[in-house]
């Protein structure tokens, strides 16, 4: 049995569900296949991850229909402060009011259940999960995935959306520069009796960020942060192992009484540190986005927001085909998709990658010369717009989905 769509998306994430819904608000319709259980993802509980939506991420989320839904859920970023080991010389990142936030923290339960609930009411979008894909096709006419049940599944535009191990991306061959951090990031949320005054906090170890990111209060009024903690991966597992108590006392040790006494609500779960980026992120009738063609170091909170970003422009791009009455798998429309991310892409990788390594000198010498640094981008008001504009996401030239 077949059942062909203009698209056929590998990868039902945040990324890949997304992309569904907004090609679906130009008309397009879309397979989307995942291996997870819906249900699963979007179990009642929170597990300390939560994500920082850009504005204009949340920009996109507005056109393809998810701002009413996610608005109740999210917590405003009103400022990021940047420290150096809790020493002098904080570098404070606050928008003025008429420019509203930086950005806002979802736990990502929400943004699944947001995504998963306009998913199952779309026409256009024939969700498939949980289930394996045992084949992929490409061809001169089309593209088809075999699922495990039998079904075939047909598209004009194969998506690879499944994350940093992407099967679509390793079967096509495509070249990819990657290194290994060896540093672990530890989630986990925290309560504590401080109010976080919607205040994000990247506090920088030569071990890497020590990340306090802002989530609303909970049910009990308790106010409420996500914590990303870089540790060295040969310290990592000791981490995971420690009672509650120690836990919280090396946190403390690393953050003082910044939010007053810490309590944790949520488990405490890891992931390793890795930067991957393909040298190209299309082949025929193949195209990438998201995790699958660059995954990063969570430094600046900007992986799931520069997979949005590729959203938005394959959108654009695929959009503009079909008022051309072009084939959507045509080689120059891919073309102009790859190009059109080649930039951004990489400046983001390069930045954060450079910060992880600028920050993981240890020494007086080298944190007193970044906190000189820090005090002189401070003063400069240019610089700190800059930054401002890159952490919004709104700077250089931005699909229609994710403008204004």
């Amino acid at each position: 049995m077949t059942d062909k769509r203009d698209l056929l998306i590998l990868g039902g994430g945040l990324v890949g569900m997304t992309l569904a819904l907004a090609a679906a608000k130009k008309g397009l319709s879309s397979h989307l296949v995942d291996r997870a259980d819906p249900a699963s993802l979007t179990a009642e509980s929170f597990d300390g991850r939560a994500s920082a939506i850009s504005t204009a991420s949340w920009r996109l989320f507005r056109h393809i229909g998810l701002e009413d839904t996610l608005e109740p859920h999210g917590c405003d970023i009103a400022a990021i402060a940047v420290l150096d080991q809790m020493k002098a010389g904080r570098l404070d990142f606050r928008p003025e009011p008429h420019e509203g936030t930086l950005g806002r923290m979802f736990a990502n339960r929400q943004l699944r259940l947001a995504l998963h609930e306009a998913a199952a009411k779309e026409p256009l979008i024939e969700w498939h999960a949980p289930v394996d894909v045992v084949s992929r096709e490409r061809g001169e006419f089309g593209v088809s995935a075999t699922l495990a049940d039998g079904r075939v599944l047909e598209a004009a535009l194969m998506i690879g959306a499944e994350g940093r191990g992407s099967p679509s991306r390793e079967e096509a061959g495509f070249k990819m520069a990657s290194w290994d951090y060896s540093h672990r990031a530890m989630i986990v949320g925290l309560d504590h009796t401080r109010p976080h005054e919607n205040v994000a906090w990247e506090i920088f170890y030569p071990d890497g960020p020590f990340a306090l990111l802002p989530m609303l209060d909970g049910p009990g009024g308790q106010h409420r942060s996500a914590l990303v903690w870089t540790v060295d991966e040969k310290d990592a597992a000791g981490v995971l192992k420690l009672s509650d108590r120690a836990f919280l006392a090396e946190v403390h040790k690393r953050m003082g009484d910044l939010l007053g006494e810490l309590t944790l609500n949520s488990a405490r779960s890891s992931y390793p540190l890795t930067f991957q980026h393909t040298a190209k992120i299309v082949e025929q009738r193949l195209a990438l986005v998201g995790d699958s063609a660059h995954g990063m170091h969570p430094i600046a909170g900007q992986g799931l927001n520069l997979g949005l970003r590729d959203v938005g422009a394959l959108v654009e791009v695929l959009d503009e085909a079909v008022r051309l009455g072009l084939d959507l798998g045509d080689a120059q429309v891919l073309k102009k998709y790859e190009e059109w991310r080649a930039l951004d892409s990489l400046m983001v990788m390069g930045a954060t990658d450079s910060l992880t390594r600028i920050f993981g000198i240890p020494g007086k010498t080298a944190s007193a010369v970044r906190r000189l640094g820090m005090a002189g981008i401070q003063r400069n008001s240019w610089l700190k717009r800059f930054f401002m504009d890159e952490a919004r996401g709104i700077s250089g030239e931005l699909p229609e989905l994710l403008k204004a």
